[in-house]
């Protein structure tokens, strides 16, 4: 064998031996890319198991939050409406009805025989809350046909109100009535005349 052949041997086996390091890398690095991926996927699954988590806990809290305003605003919701003339007999917590053909929940209804006001609660009031109500209140009577002789107001309450959603609400002729420390206020002045649906 002459040099020239000698020469061309050693480069093909160092080019061989080049190709095969470069192959046993290639594996290593793919059988790190699939550990990787093993633990994104572990990872992602833990993230989705703790995002549920955190959503239950989210709608307990709001649920609960909910319900404590619910009752400060029942509590004072007699004294606020019998101060405006509407002397309140009975209060109610989340009536619902299906008889629309779609669920309709009122948070609470408050009514004399003659005159109900139902009332929307919110912990954060917006104005797409308020449109959304008036919605429910131009079919309250088919909900509820027992009070279809009645009249019907609506009220929204709240512990907080964006962009004044407070001041929209009173002018679609809505009680407005703001949860306040351990009771809730009537935000409309003496001269306000609510709209009957």
């Amino acid at each position: 064998m002459d040099d020239h052949s000698n020469e061309e041997k050693l480069t093909f086996e160092k080019i061989w031996l080049m190709f095969k390091e470069t192959d046993k890398r290639f594996q290593e690095t793919d059988k790190k890319f699939q550990e990787t991926d093993k633990k994104f996927q572990e990872t992602d699954r833990i993230l989705r198991q703790t995002d549920k988590k955190i959503k239950k806990l989210e709608e307990l809290f709001v649920g609960q939050w909910g319900k404590l305003i619910e009752s400060l605003v029942e509590g004072s919701l007699v004294k606020l409406l019998n101060q405006r003339n509407i002397m309140v007999q009975q209060t109610f917590q989340r009536s619902k009805s299906t008889k629309t053909g779609k669920e309709v929940e009122i948070d609470i209804i408050a009514c004399n025989g003659e005159e109900v006001v139902a009332v929307e609660v919110k912990t954060t009031l917006s104005e797409q809350d308020v449109q959304d109500f008036i919605e429910k209140l131009k079919i309250f009577k088919q909900a509820f046909p027992s009070y279809k002789d009645n009249k019907v107001y609506g009220a929204v309450a709240f512990l907080r109100a964006n962009a004044h959603a407070d001041k929209y609400a009173q002018r679609k002729g809505l009680f407005v009535i703001k949860a306040t420390g351990e009771s809730a206020k009537l935000l409309n002045d003496e001269k306000f005349v609510p709209i009957a649906f």
